[in-house]
């Protein structure tokens, strides 16, 4: 491993590589004779020598800087150094990995809104993707300043301009101002587009820029909530019969009373409906003495609409009792 404070190198490595920064420089030792390079997946090597860029390496493996590194160096750029005395140089490695981060709205964002002076305020959240895009551009805006540069210096930049791009597609792509999450796909394709743009600046790439969730006011909230209600029970009826056959499919032993009791109302309802059906086929059938189906002076009731029993135009049911006419 490498010996910090001013003494001599046999290992040049990220020592303590991170998935948190996007590149790490090493610049506190000399390199002296027989010492190694190490290069690790997911990393890039960036020689720089007096502030500039020799040479970079990108396949991971372990290198001998005297035999290997210096003479591809030297073939690049005319690189010319001995081992006679340690050499004084910088190595900048770079994650090339993409990293995903999240992002969210440090506060609300206050879409225009019909009726509403102030707008409709609202939240936002989701993920995105980071990566090193340009290694040198990265250099020379960022690293010639700094010895690492981490994904939350990232997150910090894109935060900066997430509220004016937020504003600018959700305007232009949002279709519905109570149901942005329709339209979530198209904003979100927007946002990625423009902060890729924004961040290659400074040699970084932004991908797959999602919006995980978009968050209205709760008293916005509970007003859709009350109007799905309304829209869901619009037509009662239809409501009711779907809540009974539910209750049927769902009851049973260990659903309740309120179960059971739905199902024996649903079961009376289905008895009645074919005692009504038997008494219209009957009368179908025998059109006599008019339209009743039954002689002089009866009820006109062939079965009993209580409990089904055939009643041949009596006035009341020989079965249950009950009063036909």
């Amino acid at each position: 491993m490498g010996i910090f404070g001013g003494q001599l190198a046999n290992v040049v490595e990220w020592e303590e590589y991170r998935d948190d920064l996007l590149f790490w420089k090493w610049n506190n030792d000399e390199i002296k004779k027989g010492s190694k390079l190490i290069i690790r997946q997911g990393q890039d090597a960036i020689f720089m020598f007096n502030g500039k860029v020799e040479g970079v390496f990108r396949d991971e493996g372990s290198y001998d800087i005297e035999s290997e590194i210096v003479p591809f160096l030297s073939t690049l750029k005319s690189f010319k150094f001995g081992f006679n005395t340690p050499m004084r140089a910088e190595v900048l490695f770079v994650n090339t990995k993409e990293i995903p981060m999240k992002w969210g709205t440090k506060n609300a964002i206050n879409l225009p809104a019909a009726g509403l002076p102030g707008g409709m305020p609202i939240r936002a959240f989701g993920t995105y993707n980071c990566y090193v895009a340009d290694d040198m551009v990265l250099i020379e805006k960022i690293a010639g300043i700094k010895k690492q540069f981490s994904v939350e210096e990232v997150r910090e930049r894109v935060t900066s301009m997430l509220n004016q791009l937020l504003m600018k597609w959700i305007t232009k792509e949002g279709k519905d101002m109570f149901n942005l999450q329709a339209n979530a796909y198209d904003i979100s394709r927007g946002i990625c587009e423009d902060l890729d743009m924004e961040m290659q600046k400074i040699g970084i790439g932004i991908t797959d820029f999602t919006i995980a969730s978009i968050s209205y006011p709760e008293e916005v909230q509970k007003m859709q909530t009350k109007a799905a209600a309304q829209s869901m029970v619009g037509d009662m009826n239809r409501y009711q019969q779907m809540g009974m056959v539910d209750a049927m499919t769902k009851g049973g032993s260990g659903r309740g009373v309120a179960s059971d009791m739905m199902q024996m109302q649903m079961g009376m309802a289905m008895g009645q409906q074919m005692v009504n059906q038997m008494n219209q086929n009957q009368m179908n059938q025998n059109p006599s003495n008019g339209t009743t189906g039954q002689p002089s002076g009866g009820t006109g009731v062939n079965f009993c609409p209580n409990c089904g029993t055939k009643v041949s135009g009596a006035k009341f049911c020989p079965n249950c009792g009950i009063k036909l006419g």
